[in-house]
C-alpha cells in the first residue's frame, strides 16, 4: 500500500474527511470519558519546527501520547536541515527511523520534497501556502455546534493567506459556499479560486460578504515573517475587523472563529472572543482530537 501524505486537504477524500471528522468527535469523546487508547504504542512522530508554534506543538506531541506514542521535537537548530542538509536526505533519514513526519516551515516546497522520497506519512502542520489541520479542527467544530456545513455560506475577512487556501480547498470538499472579503492585492491564489468555480466568490467588502454569513473566520493581518509589514498592514485592513457589529449582519446563530493568536483591536475587536457566536477555544482544541485521527489514520491505515 503506498505511503499517504497529507500536505492538503485535497490529498484526502470528501468521504474520508467525514469519516476521519466522525472519528475525531468520537476520540474527544473517548479522552473526555478518560479512556484510555493505545493504538499507537511503540510508534514514534517526528516533528520538525522552522516556525514557532504553541497549538501544533502541544496538540501533536499531547495527541501522540494520548494515543500510547512518542514525539520528537527537532528545530533547524538540533538537525542538519540547519546546516543545508538537502531536504530529501534528511527525509530518507528521518523517514527510516519515525512513522510519521510532521513538519511546520515558511516554503511549501520542503513539505513536498521530504514527501517526495519519505517512507513515512508527511503531514503539512502549516507553511506559507496551507494550513489543512487547522482546517480540521474547524470543520470538526462547526460540526460539533451545527451539524453539516454542506450548503453554508462561510465568510473569510483579512489576508487572502494561507489559511484561506485551506478554506477554498475545503469549499469544494465540503460543499459550502465561501466568500472572500480582502483588500485589493491581498487576493488568495488566483488559481485556487478559479478551479473553486462557483464555490469561491471575491467581495471586498466585509459588511457584504458577512450579510447572512453561517461562519466568519479570519486570521493575523501580517503571518509570521511578514512583521516587516506590519504597519502597512495595519493601515490596509483597517476596514477588514470581525467585530459584534460585523457578526450582526450574519444569520442569527453564526459562528465565529480564528485560528490564533489573535491581535485583539486588529482583526478583531477587543470583545470578539467573547462573543456569544465565538467557538474559537473549541476550535483550538479541536487541533488535538482533529490530529489524532489524522494520526490513526495515516498510521494505521484505518479508522476504528
Amino acid at each position: 500500500m503506498p505511503t499517504r501524505h497529507f500536505l492538503t486537504l485535497n490529498d484526502l477524500s470528501a468521504v474520508e474527511l467525514d469519516l476521519l471528522l466522525d472519528h475525531a468527535s468520537k476520540l474527544k469523546r473517548s479522552w473526555r470519558a478518560g479512556e484510555v487508547r493505545d493504538t499507537l504504542k511503540n510508534r514514534v512522530l517526528a516533528m520538525i519546527f522552522e516556525k514557532s508554534s504553541t497549538r501544533t506543538r502541544v496538540s501533536f506531541e499531547a495527541g501522540m501520547t494520548q494515543l500510547g506514542g512518542a514525539a520528537l521535537f527537532l528545530s533547524p537548530r538540533d538537525t542538519q536541515l540547519g546546516r543545508g542538509e538537502p531536504v530529501e536526505d534528511s527525509s530518507r533519514v528521518i523517514s527510516s527511523m519515525a512513522d510519521a513526519v510532521m513538519i511546520r516551515t515558511f516554503d511549501h516546497q520542503t513539505v513536498t520534497r521530504f514527501a517526495s522520497v519519505s517512507r513515512a506519512p508527511v503531514i503539512n502542520a502549516l507553511t506559507d501556502d496551507y494550513h489543512p489541520c487547522q482546517l480540521l479542527a474547524d470543520m470538526q467544530t462547526y460540526r460539533e455546534h451545527r451539524g453539516s456545513i454542506k450548503g453554508a455560506t462561510v465568510t473569510w475577512v483579512g489576508d487572502g493567506n494561507n489559511m484561506c487556501n485551506s478554506y477554498i480547498n475545503a469549499a469544494q470538499l465540503f460543499d459550502f459556499q465561501l466568500r472572500v472579503a480582502c483588500p485589493e492585492g491581498y487576493e488568495p491564489d488566483a488559481r485556487l479560486v478559479s478551479e473553486a468555480g462557483d464555490r469561491v466568490r471575491i467581495v471586498p467588502d466585509p459588511e457584504e460578504a458577512a450579510r447572512g454569513s453561517d461562519l466568519l473566520v479570519t486570521d493575523v493581518w501580517a503571518s509570521m515573517g511578514q512583521e516587516n509589514e506590519q504597519a502597512a498592514r495595519a493601515r490596509t485592513f483597517a476596514g477588514y475587523q470581525i467585530s459584534p457589529a460585523l457578526m450582526s449582519l450574519a444569520s442569527r446563530d453564526a459562528l465565529f472563529m480564528h485560528c490564533l493568536p489573535a491581535h485583539r483591536g486588529e482583526e478583531i475587536s477587543e470583545d470578539m472572543l467573547e462573543h456569544p457566536g465565538s467557538v474559537v477555544w473549541d476550535e483550538a482544541e479541536n487541533r488535538l482530537h482533529a490530529q489524532k485521527a489524522l494520526l490513526e489514520f495515516l498510521i494505521l491505515g484505518q479508522l476504528d
